[in-house]
């Protein structure tokens, strides 16, 4: 049941559609959540609802509203996770909600139906969409992390930064050193070398900005910047404050991007590709 945030995914598309338009016609996906958040006027409560794990309900539903206008031929999005408004999407001010729900089922279905081979086991439009799929493996991976001892999560935490090309990476393992769990060097270039300080939070729910001042106060003088990792999702303030101009810039990692790195560098995670065999029943007609 909603508590604060109202809207269902298809109230989202002429918002979605009027923020790309703001963004000059293409933006990255926490770039038109925040251009939507303030065309819908959203309150904090509204914005930091969650709807699983570390997905909001804001951020799943406007996942929705995408997928539809893309089938719909309004917006398309990039390998990057750019979306972009296409020309008819770019010539289109306002649509209609029913419309484009009913051309996109009729769509899928005609797709389904062309597909003879095991038609009937294929699975609707609501399984089927990239963006959407994703966040179940992530749910179940984050759901994983979260079953493992604290000092394997820090390791797995570690790990990771080399991974990403860290060197010198340390888990501290102290208590109350504010938050710091860990240090680490990153360097860019071969050139240029910075400082980090990371804190590892397995959390269910969201982390607020306070955790991020307290973070940053314990790093001052400490490092060049700072790096949270969580299980959970960020506030708004606090990626904000994370960001905050003249202060220090603490980079921030929620669960779903942990996931994704964990998948892009083959991390405890797997990917099987199905094989899908295609009858060609003209090629025995014509034999």
């Amino acid at each position: 049941m909603d508590k604060y945030f109202k809207h269902k995914y298809d109230d989202l598309f002429n918002p979605t559609l009027k923020a790309l338009k703001k963004l000059g016609g293409s933006g990255a996906v926490s770039e038109i959540e925040e251009e939507v958040a303030q065309i819908l006027n959203l309150s904090e409560d509204a914005i930091n609802e969650i709807h699983r794990e570390s997905t909001t309900k804001l951020t799943y539903r406007l996942a929705w509203a995408r997928n539809y206008l893309k089938r719909y031929g309004l917006v398309e999005n990039s390998s990057r996770g750019v979306w972009m408004l296409t020309d008819a999407g770019q010539k289109t001010t306002e649509v209609n909600q029913e419309k484009v729900k009913r051309v996109v089922v009729k769509k899928d279905k005609e797709e389904r139906l062309s597909k003879q081979s095991d038609s009937n086991s294929k699975p609707e439009l609501h399984d089927t969409t990239e963006e959407i799929e994703g966040f179940s493996w992530q749910d179940r991976l984050i759901e994983t992390m979260k079953k493992i001892q604290p000092d394997q999560f820090e390791r797995l935490c570690q790990r990771l930064l080399r991974e990403l090309g860290f060197v010198n990476v340390e888990v501290t393992g102290r208590t109350n050193d504010g938050g710091i769990d860990g240090k680490g060097m990153i360097r860019l270039g071969g050139v240029l070398s910075f400082h980090v300080v990371f804190q590892a939070k397995r959390y269910q729910g969201s982390v607020s900005s306070s955790v991020i001042r307290d973070f940053r106060g314990a790093m001052s003088g400490r490092a060049d910047k700072g790096l949270i990792m969580t299980t959970g999702s960020y506030t708004r303030e606090a990626k904000k404050e994370a960001q905050r101009d003249g202060a220090t810039p603490i980079d921030l990692i929620d669960g779903n991007d942990f996931a994704e790195k964990l998948k892009e560098l083959k991390l405890g995670v797997s990917i099987e590709l199905v094989e899908e065999v295609k009858i060609k029943t003209d090629w025995f007609k014509n034999i």
